[in-house]
């Protein structure tokens, strides 16, 4: 990773690894208390030889002790020194279980013993340190005291006794809370590098264009009543994500200004993107811009368009396909704009075959001609192939990617079947984002108080609810009783003509 993206992932990551740090120090802590403390005393001894007082004698002394001196070190542990040690002071161990606390050393070049006693006691350290010593000493000129009765000619004596401890040497407060700090950082960086590497779901623009050179046209928000509210143009027009559609309708109005496409699918990648509520609130944003829309609703196998915008469903698409209705009586006007809807109708037992048939086709070219644009919200395109039949016959396709949801691959995957039917891909939009991940957080920031206030009381039922208390029955559409009585005297007319004829 470069450094910058490193950086970003410091940004993001932030609150976890200060997390983890915490964890860290708060282990060493607990460590610390839970450690036994250790306290440490020091003796220190002098080795000499009685010589001569010229200078020769001198020299052959120095040198006699300091090649003594290391074996004098290692005798500190010995059975023969620590013996006399245990019985002065009454320890209930064994030579070799207190060898194992006690440590002697020679400076290089010096004729100096250091004696090192850890303990959990410090008086008891102090005090075998200072035993130590004195029995090292009475050992050494044993050791080294010739035959008949000669006065040993090597002499050990303490020079520094050893004090009581005040304070332990282990565990070491502020070293271990050193340790905790930088253990905790680096599982913290660690894991939030391989969590950022091994975490393939979409989040934002970047992620986008590490998979296609698609624009991201639109981001759009998420609200926890989002699914309360989706058609959230109409209910609240002053929200963050109403101001993002509008958004996404004037970036889509620049797309291809040379051949602007009229007839566009709203798909994605897999199911529960919001591509539905997407494809409502775009041809809102569009109706409400003054253009003529027609929205269809083509997916065949869970349609929710109908029910979204409280509309009667029984009669629609399926019923123009196969001929029982003509498109002028199953699309039903929505509101008081310039918005038609043409819901699903039945659901058929062959999807893709009618939305690959020259009929839908024929179909959109009738409603490319009547409107200003059309919307057509179809099947994800990963489970299905009826988004990539559709888009091969229309302007192109928006693919809606809901982020933290979403995996690379996946949109990869989506944007790969329309590729490889040659179809448009005209953008993606960047759904069920962070507020402060959209472009209209700003929007948002800047709305007055009261005007947020205003939308937060607002009823939150759902929207099919909502529009049936707000829109007249007329504005929303005939109902399948009504559909079927137009086309029963739309028959009875037709029998009339050609008997006339």
């Amino acid at each position: 990773m470069e450094s910058r993206e490193i950086l970003a992932v410091l940004r993001k990551r932030l609150v976890s690894i200060l997390l983890i740090t915490a964890l860290g120090v708060a282990v060493a802590m607990t460590a610390t208390l839970l450690v036994t403390p250790t306290y440490q005393a020091k003796s220190q001894v002098f080795v000499s030889v009685n010589s001569g007082g010229s200078t020769s004698d001198l020299l052959q002394g120095s040198n006699f002790t300091q090649n003594r001196v290391g074996s004098y070190a290692d005798t500190v542990t010995s059975p023969r020194v620590l013996i006399p040690v245990i019985a002065r002071l009454g320890l209930r161990m064994t030579p070799d279980q207190l060898a194992t606390s006690i440590t002697a050393d020679s400076p290089v070049d010096t004729v100096l013993i250091n004696i090192t006693v850890n303990g959990e006691d410090p008086r008891m350290a102090s005090e075998v340190a200072n035993a130590t010593a004195e029995s090292l000493g009475t050992q050494v000129t044993a050791l080294e005291k010739p035959a008949g009765t000669q006065a040993s000619p090597v002499r050990v004596s303490t020079l520094r006794t050893a004090t009581v401890p005040a304070r332990p040497v282990t565990p070491s407060v502020t070293l271990n809370l050193a340790l905790g700090i930088l253990a905790g950082l680096a599982i913290g960086l660690a894991l939030a590098v391989l969590r950022e590497v091994l975490d393939t779901r979409v989040r934002s623009t970047a992620d986008v264009q590490k998979v296609t050179d698609a624009a991201v046209i639109a981001r759009i928000g998420y609200d926890e009543d989002a699914p309360l509210r989706p058609l959230i143009v109409q209910s609240s027009p002053h929200n963050h994500r109403s101001e993002a559609f509008r958004r996404l309708r004037t970036n889509l109005q620049f797309l291809d200004i040379a051949d602007r496409p009229k007839t566009i699918v709203v798909t994605s990648s897999l199911p529960g993107e919001g591509k539905s509520t997407t494809a409502i609130n775009l041809a809102i944003t569009l109706a409400d811009a003054g253009s003529r829309v027609a929205l269809i609703d083509a997916d065949l196998r869970r349609p929710s368009i109908a029910e979204y915008m409280g509309l009667e469903g029984g009669v629609g698409l399926t019923t123009v396909l196969i001929g029982q209705a003509n498109l002028q009586v199953a699309i039903q006007p929505w509101g008081n704009s310039s918005l038609y809807v043409l819901p699903s109708g039945q659901v058929p037992p062959n999807p893709s075959e009618l939305l690959g048939s020259r009929s839908m086709a024929n179909l959109l070219d009738q409603l490319a001609g009547q409107y200003d644009i059309v919307l057509i919200d179809t099947p994800p395109l990963l489970p299905m192939t009826d988004a990539a039949i559709l888009a091969t016959i229309t302007g192109g396709a928006l693919v809606v990617a809901a982020a933290d949801r979403l995996h690379r691959q996946e949109l990869a995957a989506g944007l790969g079947s329309l590729e490889d039917v040659g179809a448009r891909v005209l953008g993606i939009v960047l759904n069920r984002l962070s507020h402060r991940q959209t472009d209209a957080y700003s929007y948002y920031q800047y709305a007055s108080v009261g005007t947020r206030a205003g939308n937060k009381g607002r009823q939150t039922r759902p929207a099919a609810a909502a529009n049936q208390a707000s829109v007249s029955p007329q504005a929303v559409g005939p109902t399948t009783d009504r559909v079927i009585a137009q086309i029963s005297a739309s028959a009875v007319d037709q029998t009339q003509s050609s008997s006339q004829s």
